[in-house]
């Protein structure tokens, strides 16, 4: 799982928008096992390219902000060459001072995520609680873990577009079941998609025209269907032209 959170974050150097950034974890030895794994692998000397200069300014900005209210846990000496060279780095602090400060929930885009440790069950609820919109939130556990955590998900329900299990956010396939939004801040409308089949509907806006004569209408309304077009008749999908 380590290495897996450190490959999705990283990935386009932590510039996808589902790049995880808050990983919450129980404060237990298991946990322990995890954050050293990750700190090994976030130390292990890379270099990573942003998009741009003021992408990678601002980076290095958040990065220095971030480290003035959470631990650095483990980083890369930061790039000497100039441009868009940009280190992964991941942050660690605890659920009490999480709760207590919001601008450690602020996006900080890049390669980078921060650890939340908490060690009671009300506290990771209080969390998922406080979370504004994301895109995603992801559960790693067993089905048994899902059963006893039914609340959490609960939750996230209303927090996010896209809940993963035993899964990455990074990586978003463009299909009919694809929800790539969720709600405010993350997308401004949270009832549509901005990838798959219904991301049409966050440029559409619905019109009827009520008495008009058919050569007045637009041709996919009208009742011949001139256009061939598959169109919802009385609730049922049809392309046979209305006689």
């Amino acid at each position: 799982i380590a290495a897996g959170l450190h490959a999705s974050m990283t990935l386009g150097a932590g510039q996808f928008c589902t790049k995880p950034g808050l990983v919450l974890l129980a404060d237990d030895d298991q946990a322990q096992k995890f954050t050293r794994k990750l700190a090994d692998l976030v130390a292990t000397p890379a270099s990573f390219t942003m998009l741009t200069p003021g992408i990678q300014s601002a980076y290095t900005k958040g990065v220095a902000e971030r480290s003035a209210s959470a631990r650095k846990l483990a980083a890369v000496p930061a790039p000497a060459s100039s441009g868009c060279a940009a280190a992964a780095v991941v942050f660690q602090t605890d659920a009490e001072k999480f709760l207590r400060d919001p601008g450690l929930g602020e996006e900080l885009f890049g390669p980078s995520t921060l650890l939340i440790n908490y060690s009671t069950r009300e506290q990771l609820l209080r969390l998922a609680r406080g979370l504004e919109g994301h895109l995603t939130a992801t559960l790693h556990g067993t089905e048994q873990d899902l059963a006893n955590y039914r609340d959490l998900v609960e939750i996230l329900e209303t927090r996010v577009g896209r809940i993963i299990f035993n899964g990455f956010p990074t990586g978003v396939e463009v299909c009919h079941a694809m929800v790539h939004g969720g709600p405010w801040p993350a997308t401004s409308d949270s009832r549509t998609t901005s990838v798959g089949t219904l991301a049409i509907l966050r440029f559409a806006r619905p019109v009827c025209f009520q008495g008009f004569p058919q050569p007045a209408l637009p041709e996919e309304l009208q009742d011949c269907n001139p256009l061939g077009i598959w169109r919802l008749l009385d609730g049922r999908l049809t392309r046979e032209p209305l006689r």
